[in-house]
């Protein structure tokens, strides 16, 4: 006798890429938070009460936040391309994968990501308004 197993199509984002989402959102986040260590987040720190050498010392990974950004921007694209592209991916009915899981803190991630990679693009022509 043989077994018979059902196959139904699901969402992309759900059981497999699961883990490969968070991963990207989690790269995405980090990459944000590198891209503002030159120029943003000494501001930031400072308005918040942090102060000391250690945050001049910030201003040594200008050189370096190019790069960040190209590997931030490349984690978010994928990011963006596994939950919103249309594809549908074969699972058996009693898979993980047939279980669909919210992305929505994936995507809030990546909205957030992008908002702060955004801003660290803008901030050399955001400066000068700001300072006046």
């Amino acid at each position: 006798m043989s077994e018979t197993t059902n196959v139904t199509l699901t969402e992309p984002g759900s059981g497999a890429d699961k883990g490969r989402l968070h991963l990207v959102a989690a790269g995405g986040i980090l990459g944000a938070i590198g891209a503002t260590t030159c120029c943003i987040m000494p501001l930031v720190l400072f308005s918040l009460g942090a102060s000391g050498a250690w945050i001049g010392q910030m201003a040594a990974l200008a050189p370096f936040q190019p790069y960040i950004i190209a590997v931030t921007v490349g984690f978010l694209g994928y990011g963006y391309w596994l939950v919103f592209r249309n594809s549908k991916v074969a699972c058996a009915d009693d898979e993980a994968c047939a279980r669909p899981v919210s992305n929505t803190l994936v995507k809030s991630a990546l909205l957030l990501s992008t908002a702060v990679v955004a801003m660290a693009l803008a901030w050399p022509w955001v400066v000068p308004v700001l300072l006046g």
